[in-house]
Order: C-alpha cells, then sequence, then structure tokens
C-alpha cells in the first residue's frame, strides 16, 4: 500500500462477491429507512475555471466524478469495507503482480452504451503507467504490474480512477447514479437521477444533485444559514457547533461537512475524505 493510500482506511476488507452485494444492500443500517426525493444542494470549495471532467482535484471535482457522474471498479464504504462497484471480483497471482477483475453486467453509460473490459483499459492505462493492462475477456481486465502491489483494489477506488467510457474519455458522460445536465468549469454542475441503475434500492436517494462553487468558507457557512445550500464543507470547526439544526461531519484531513437538518445519513458515514467519502449524493436523503 503507498502513501497515497493512506487517506483511506487501512484496516479496510477486501469482500467480493456475495458479501460485496450483502454490504451494499445494507448501506442504511436499522435505523430511519432512507426517502427518494428531493434536489441536494451542495457548496463546495476547490473549484477551478480549468476544471474539465479529466482534469481538476480540487473537492468540488471530486464530489462531481465519484458521487454524482462516474463509477470506480471498487469502492470504500462508510464503515471502513472495501467492496466491489464495477467490479464484482477480483483475484491476484504471482505475489500480487499479476490482477484480474471480473465486472458487473448489465451496466450502461448515460449515452446508452455498455460498460466492457475495453472502457476499463481505456480509462486506466494512463494512470498506471507501469502496469500491462488488457482485456482477457469481453468483462475480464487483466492487469499485470512491475512489482506486487497487494492494495490495488484499494487504489483503485480512489475518485481519479473513474471508469470512462472509451468512445468520450473527455466527456461527463459515466455510469454513476447521476446523468449530467448542466457544468460550468468552476461554477456549478448540475446532475439528474438515472431511472434505472444497478444500484437501485441501496443507494442514490434525490431526484437531482447541484454542486455550487463557492470559494471562501465563511459565505458557504452562511449559504447553509440562509438555507441557499442544504450542506457546504468547512475548513475547521464552525459556528454551527451550538445548533441542533446543524450537523457536523468531520474527516480526516481535519475538515467539516455541515449538514442542514433536514438531510439524513447512514449510521456509519464515511470519514476518510470529506463528504462521507466524496459520495454523500450517493447516500444522504431527506428525512
Amino acid at each position: 500500500m503507498t502513501a497515497r493510500n493512506s487517506l483511506l482506511d487501512r484496516r479496510a476488507l477486501f469482500t467480493t462477491g456475495a458479501a460485496a452485494a450483502l454490504l451494499a444492500a445494507t448501506g442504511a443500517g436499522a435505523g430511519e429507512p432512507p426517502r427518494r426525493g428531493g434536489r441536494l444542494r451542495l457548496a463546495l470549495s476547490g473549484a477551478s475555471r480549468e476544471d474539465t471532467w479529466t482534469a481538476g482535484d480540487g473537492l468540488f471535482m471530486q464530489v462531481a466524478r465519484q458521487g454524482l457522474v462516474f463509477d470506480t471498479l471498487t469502492e470504500v464504504a462508510g464503515n471502513g469495507i472495501l467492496k466491489g462497484e464495477l467490479a464484482t471480483n477480483w483475484q491476484a497471482s504471482e505475489a500480487a503482480r499479476q490482477w484480474e477483475f471480473e465486472l458487473r453486467r448489465d451496466v450502461q453509460f448515460h449515452d446508452g452504451s455498455p460498460l466492457t473490459a475495453r472502457d476499463v483499459v481505456a480509462s486506466l492505462q494512463t494512470l498506471l503507467p507501469d502496469a500491462e493492462i488488457s482485456a482477457s475477456g469481453p468483462l475480464r481486465v487483466q492487469l499485470r504490474l512491475d512489482h506486487p502491489n497487494p492494495g490495488l483494489p484499494l487504489l483503485l477506488s480512489e475518485s481519479r480512477f473513474v471508469i470512462r467510457p472509451a468512445h468520450a474519455l473527455d466527456d461527463g458522460i459515466g455510469t454513476g447514479l447521476y446523468r449530467l445536465r448542466r457544468f460550468s468549469a468552476g461554477r456549478q454542475v448540475l446532475a439528474e437521477r438515472v431511472e434505472t441503475h444497478y444500484k437501485d434500492g441501496t443507494a442514490g436517494w434525490f431526484d437531482a444533485v447541484e454542486l455550487v462553487s463557492i470559494p471562501a468558507g465563511e459565505v458557504r457557512a452562511q449559504a447553509l444559514t440562509e438555507q441557499l445550500v442544504d450542506a457546504a464543507d468547512l475548513p475547521a470547526r464552525p459556528r454551527f457547533r451550538d445548533r441542533s439544526d446543524v450537523t457536523l461531519l468531520a474527516d480526516a484531513a481535519g475538515g467539516v461537512s455541515a449538514l442542514s437538518g433536514a438531510l439524513r445519513q447512514p449510521p456509519n458515514p464515511g470519514r476518510q475524505r470529506a463528504m462521507d467519502n466524496l459520495r454523500a449524493p450517493e447516500r444522504w436523503w431527506f428525512g
């Protein structure tokens, strides 16, 4: 496991197959069940006018990619468990130098094209220059590494490893729960829920999600106070700490997500990264 993985829980468990399916189906726990509907408005930092769907690493674009439009092969759940997302199974050989991932069947990109191994190869080959990546079947991808890496499945859960269609790598076309409707670099992302999705019933409770870029932390806090947004990321403990109608969620980097009292969360929201491991639009709902 490399130093780059330190933001993720090192205790993450590698689960595949039936175990991953079970975990995916229990995201809301035994508490208040999620409710479908509403439009989530997030005020986020880190946006730039130079942002594109392949460039820009601020929180704004990370949430847009991984929380809205795209999926990764694996996912770290809020409780720190690693499970499959677009991959349903994986196995290593040659002392973790060779890996094979089996892809989920019947997954479609937002333009209607099916997910294939070719898309995964095209998405990852420039991001893993030291790996030899090839399709070993229509839904199987093989990665041969220069050196052993037992933490590869965990690495592939990071937002930079989202899977894009081979025919449109630079566009906002993914397999995620939300289809892009509007993108203004450094300003706004608007996306609407995909009507039928392989995560139906386990994630994606909002009808629409809007991300708004507000660079100043105090202005993001004010926007939440005035109910212009439903949640915001803040750099440190904000002045909402004594307010009963605002929920605070600290992340491992020292930031704070401030949530309106109308929002609900699963019992184990992720704290490795801001905004519930970047997946707030997938996991939260209006109560």
